[in-house]
């Protein structure tokens, strides 16, 4: 009987995460699921046959934890990123340290195809502290792995995303829609359509050592996604457009708040077009035709809705 080749995913329990894991299970792999909290993998388990998708607790700091989690694997998927540090070098310590020693244990332990979901505007260089440790992640990890894939994501979209869901409570909650640098461009891109590029850079030898930008087949302003939102839930709402000074001043006292709703961090992503570079490869040249924001996203809106109820698409 053959053996199951096994892939192991960091990161596996989050919001693409589950997209990833399903595909890998219905491709007959051992699922690795690498976490932090092992217990929020355990929802993932039916996806797959008994046994075929394991838990495991593998922080991205814990270099033992890593090793035991990459033994044995044919492919690794790093998927691991933070919009908010809790303690001060947080985004150091998962964006860039922990990217170079998944690539270091990953490759001492033999793994063939690592893929690196990374994000778009990743710059050792950019004035963001989240962008600037995606870029340094990537360098760390492509130095350690050098055949590493590199998949950079304009803003993810799905029924578990923190984006549109996240506009969609404000416009049923608020007076107003707050609309913060509504001129920056968006190419939103679906998670199902992340996942099936995680799964043509394993598996396709063509696409490995490549770097891969991933956006939607539309580029948004943040002003149309608002007002987009706004029509599908059906919400009447004025479109206020707020000063970045006073919103720097709101983003500094939410970094105070459990969760930290709103960073300034965040707000220097948010000044800047969040699209696909001219030319370089993407979905198409991974053979994927992305999924338009108009085709899913209205399922899940309807919970914004009064009365509605999420008709969720399909992972």
């Amino acid at each position: 009987m053959a053996t199951r080749r096994v892939a192991t995913v960091f990161g596996g329990a989050g919001f693409i995460g589950r997209y990833v894991v399903k595909r890998l299970a219905q491709s007959g792999a051992v699922v690795r699921v690498a976490s932090r909290d092992p217990e929020k993998a355990l929802p993932l388990k039916p996806m797959g046959a008994v046994g075929q998708i394991v838990p495991l607790y593998a922080p991205v700091t814990d270099e033992k934890a890593i090793a035991r989690a990459v033994e044995g694997a044919e492919y690794v998927v790093n998927l691991v990123g933070i919009l908010a540090e809790r303690k001060p070098g947080d985004f150091t310590r998962v964006h860039a340290e922990g990217a170079g020693l998944i690539g270091n244990l990953a490759k001492a332990a033999g793994v063939r195809e690592l893929v690196h979901v990374s994000a778009i505007g990743a710059d050792p260089a950019s004035p963001s502290r989240y962008a600037a440790t995606k870029g340094e992640g990537e360098a760390k990890l492509r130095a350690a792995f050098p055949t590493a894939t590199i998949l950079r994501p304009s803003v993810v979209f799905g029924p578990e995303d923190d984006f549109f869901n996240r506009l969609g409570r404000i416009a049923q909650l608020a007076p107003i829609m707050p609309v913060i640098a509504g001129e920056t461009r968006f190419q939103p891109v679906y998670a199902g359509d992340v996942a099936d590029a995680v799964m043509v850079a394993l598996h396709q030898s063509a696409a490995a050592g490549g770097i891969y930008e991933l956006g939607g087949p539309r580029v948004w302003q943040f002003r149309e996604i608002v007002a987009y939102v706004l029509k599908i839930t059906g919400r009447r709402r004025p479109l206020v457009a707020l000063p970045m000074s006073l919103v720097s001043l709101g983003a500094w006292l939410a970094e105070h708040l459990p969760g930290k709703p709103l960073t300034r961090d965040q707000l220097l992503l948010l000044a800047r077009d969040n699209v696909v570079t001219q030319g370089a490869p993407d979905l198409a040249a991974l053979g994927i035709a992305p999924t338009p924001v108009e085709l899913v996203v209205p399922n899940y809106l309807r919970l914004y809705r009064r009365g509605g109820a999420p008709l969720l698409a399909s992972a």
